[in-house]
């Protein structure tokens, strides 16, 4: 059993990374939004954090670990420093263009993209050279095919459904028919796959760091369906720089931090439940990916900047609880949830009470 003290300095790492770069973030990310500056970066950064707050834990605290895919790690690491400089320059230096008129494009924002291309290619390339056996030890191993399929159709199909109750409640059902029978909506969902391999890494990002480390953790503090729930009050709450300073205007912020805790606590549900079920994190990998961009398709702009500045009401909230409640916050009920279910803890796997 893995020595209490590096439990815990491990956790602190974690947070100190997770949280604490995530707000230290958020000043600069006030200071673009009050100036009217592109911050378009933020978002993307910060989905490293919480893997980034992992990874860095586990080089401090098992150093001697011949299994640790170090490679991997510290290359994450990187495109994750170089992602905080993009979005800190581009609020601080945002005058830096290439192109000119409508073809402009800010420079900062053009080498986060290819360091977010870049980066999920080599990280690919470092997890296949480090192996089976490291892989399986650090919770990169892809398995159970058959139960990690059936996870991602049947969230696709959640999702769809998801969105046609909704559409159909705001009066727009026609809207939604027409964006299934549109073929631009189809060509961008033939290129997820392509998009997924070449993003993967902000998604990855997101749940090694919740789902892989985090999960464990509170559920064997709080109990299963506890610690699920626990868990997405605090990503939810994590969101909270991008909900008052992107997502929407700092007006609504509350209102979008309280639609934030929801949608965080139900499909953190959903996502703890498929983990469990195939104890394969690439799966909630996808999963999230799916989730943000079938967002983008089945919306009448079908770009990226309908997620930011959204216009929220309190009316809206009551409706996003009881849907994500319906589709996605139900499986809570299911039998991953009861006793002896439990995802194996990233931090007894192995005994690294010597890893110092």
């Amino acid at each position: 059993m893995m020595d209490t003290k590096i439990e815990k300095k491990q956790l602190i790492i974690f947070i100190i990374i997770a949280y604490g770069v995530t707000f230290l973030m958020g000043i600069p990310l006030w200071y673009g939004y009050t100036r009217q500056l592109p911050t378009a970066a933020f978002p993307n950064a910060q989905m490293l954090y919480p893997a980034a707050g992992v990874m860095l834990a586990y080089l401090l605290t098992r150093k001697k670990d011949p299994q640790m895919p170090r490679a991997f790690f510290v290359s994450y690491l990187l495109v994750t420093a170089i992602l905080i400089a993009c979005s800190i320059f581009s609020v601080v230096l945002p005058d830096m263009y290439i192109g000119s008129g409508d073809l402009a494009v800010n420079i900062w924002l053009m080498i986060l993209q290819y360091a977010m291309i870049g980066g999920s290619i080599l990280c690919f390339i470092c997890t296949l050279i480090a192996g089976k056996n490291k892989r399986e030890a650090y919770g990169l191993r892809w398995k159970n095919w058959g139960a990690s399929l059936f996870c991602i159709l049947l969230f696709f199909l959640l999702h769809l459904a998801r969105f046609l109750l909704a559409y159909g409640l705001d009066g727009q059902l026609q809207l939604f028919l027409d964006l299934l029978k549109s073929p631009g909506t189809w060509i961008m969902l033939l290129f997820l796959p392509v998009n997924l391999v070449l993003s993967y890494i902000a998604f990855f990002g997101e749940e090694y760091g919740w789902r892989y480390y985090l999960q464990p953790l509170l559920q064997k503090k709080f109990g299963l369906r506890g610690g699920v729930l626990l868990l997405g009050v605090v990503w939810g709450l994590w969101h909270l720089p991008l909900d008052f300073f992107f997502y929407v205007r700092p007006e609504n912020g509350l209102i979008q931090l309280t639609n934030q805790i929801i949608t965080c606590v139900t499909l953190g549900i959903f996502f703890a439940y498929a983990y469990q079920k195939t104890q394969n994190i690439w799966v909630p990998v996808i999963l999230h990916f799916l989730n943000n961009n079938l967002a983008v398709v089945f919306s009448p702009i079908q770009t990226a900047d309908v997620l930011q500045y959204q216009e929220v009401t309190w009316s809206m909230v009551p409706l996003a609880l009881v849907i994500n409640m319906l589709f996605f916050g139900s499986f809570l009920l299911s039998k991953q949830f009861r006793k002896g279910k439990e995802a194996a803890s990233p931090l007894e796997t192995n005994d690294f009470s010597s890893a110092e």
